[in-house]
């Protein structure tokens, strides 16, 4: 039985940056770096797994994110 948690298939959801971590905690413009944002309007797309959801919600003020 495979474990849901690290199964290989499911979905991705594009992430794109929509507002500067800067003037923010330094804890979300780090956050912001792992999930691979580099400038405004940047999008990458991730795994969807329950740490990226938690990274995402962590800086929801500064993201926008299409399933």
């Amino acid at each position: 039985m495979a474990n849901h948690r690290t199964d290989t298939k499911g979905g991705t959801v594009k992430v794109t940056l929509t507002k500067s971590p800067t003037g923010f905690n330094r804890n979300q413009g780090t956050v912001v770096k792992a999930l691979g944002l580099r400038r405004i309007r940047h999008s990458v797309e991730l795994k969807d797994t329950p740490a990226t959801r938690g990274m995402i919600h962590k800086v929801r003020h500064l993201v926008e994110v299409t399933e």
